[in-house]
């Protein structure tokens, strides 16, 4: 399957020209300035008449090669702006993008995110940011949209830059030091089995996971001798799901339905012992936290467990940005929030009988699954073009993986496996 018009050509259509260099563009250079200058970054802006201008203190480098366009799209548009600007190749890391400076960059820049607007500035937030669009929030209407935007883009996109397991999550590495060179999929067996082993799926488990991916855990739960149910709102992945579930010889073991999460709360409840959820919540939208929350309630039978993977944020910035129009939003993941793990527990503990009874933190292995994915892909461009992205698109998911390589590595975004249970019931 290539990519559609409408998935490449239409979202670029805005980045064809350049904003106006007005007052927000001079506003805009001089808090970047401020920040650079006390920065381990190094940032050299090349003006047109051929001077360079050198800023920061020293570290990873980047080139701003069109500064007006470079400070009048983050005057416009904020740190989205920042994100179009790469795309349009207003700036770039010093260097090939398979060195990882980009990465570093961001880390730098992602470490340093509380600070980098002044305080004075911070209190304005509310009035400047993009607030998310009502076409992305997570309601059934929408949902299937926002989902299909980045799942169904391409099975053959996803391929080629993810390990043979097809796991699009974070890999729990046996060691940080070896994480770029050990087993990648065995890494990723180990995150998926530490989840079933948690939510305590063996032979006769009857499993529901809400969120197929292509189907990886599905036939791990099989080969335990559960029997699972699947739920997914992308054709794409349905379909390979249920090609790889046959020829792993788990068919009669598993069903992989396109199904809303919703829907299950029309069915009759207590159906099933254990529930799982890899980095799905962060697709809900965090006005919908509650009846996500409540369908996992709903279906799970007494004394049954739920483990779910979340990526998490720090609980005084997800209340700040959770509904903010970011980068990610409009590219990435349409109707995406990021919970806290105090929100989570607020959640639970308000709408439901669910109770965490155990955390688990691993998100500083998701840097070095990026930083993989990442350099996966870029050998791939040949075969990415092939398949109908463009290059702005290639840069654009270049971007993607980078920022989100410097998020984890900077602390700033987690990762956690969170186990649920009913206190008083016994399993």
């Amino acid at each position: 399957m290539t990519v559609t018009d409408a998935r490449t050509a239409a979202p670029w259509e805005s980045l064809r020209s350049a904003p106006h260099n007005g007052i927000s563009a001079k506003i805009a250079a001089r808090l970047f300035r401020s920040a650079v200058a006390r920065l381990h970054v190094s940032v050299r802006l090349d003006h047109p008449d051929g001077t360079s201008e050198q800023l920061g203190l020293g570290g990873p480098a980047i080139v701003v090669h069109r500064p007006a366009e470079f400070f009048a799209r983050i005057g416009r548009d904020k740190l989205i702006g920042f994100g179009e600007s790469y795309m349009t190749g207003a700036w770039s890391e010093d260097g090939e993008p398979a060195d990882g400076v980009l990465g570093e960059f961001l880390t730098v820049m992602a470490s340093d995110i509380a600070q980098l607007v002044p305080p004075s500035l911070q209190k304005l937030r509310a009035l400047v940011v993009p607030r998310l669009p009502r076409s992305h929030r997570g309601t059934t209407e929408n949902t299937q949209a926002n989902v299909a935007h980045h799942y169904d883009l391409s099975n053959d996109l996803f391929t080629a830059f993810l390990d043979p397991t097809l796991s699009y999550s974070a890999a729990l590495f046996e060691d940080l030091e070896t994480a770029l060179t050990e087993d990648f999929a065995a890494a990723q067996h180990r995150k998926i089995d530490r989840l079933l082993d948690q939510a305590g799926v063996g032979e006769g488990t009857r499993l529901l996971e809400i969120g197929t991916g292509w189907g990886e855990l599905a036939i791990r739960a099989a080969e335990r001798g559960a029997v699972v149910r699947s739920i997914t709102l992308s054709v794409e992945q349905q379909q390979l799901a249920r090609d790889r579930i046959a020829a792993a010889g788990h068919a009669e073991q598993v069903q992989v339905d396109l199904c809303d999460y919703r829907a299950l709360l029309e069915e009759p409840a207590g159906q099933y012992d254990a529930v799982v959820s890899v980095e799905m919540i962060e697709a809900v939208g965090w006005e919908f936290w509650p009846t996500y929350f409540q369908t996992l309630d709903h279906v799970l039978a007494p004394g049954g467990i739920v483990a779910i993977q979340a990526i998490t944020m720090p609980h005084d910035r997800m209340l700040a940005t959770r509904s903010t129009h970011t980068f990610i939003t409009k590219y990435i993941f349409p109707g995406g929030a990021l919970p806290s793990v105090e929100a989570i527990h607020e959640v639970v503990d308000t709408h439901t009988s669910l109770r965490v009874s155990d955390e688990f933190g691993f998100g500083a292995h998701y840097a070095p699954t990026l930083q993989r994915w990442d350099r996966a892909f870029l050998e791939s461009v040949a075969q990415v073009n092939g398949l109908g992205f463009d290059e702005t698109f290639v840069r654009m998911w270049h971007f993607y993986l980078e920022y989100c390589r410097g998020g984890f590595a900077a602390g700033y975004i987690d990762d956690h496996q969170l186990t649920f249970t009913r206190p008083g019931e016994e399993s």
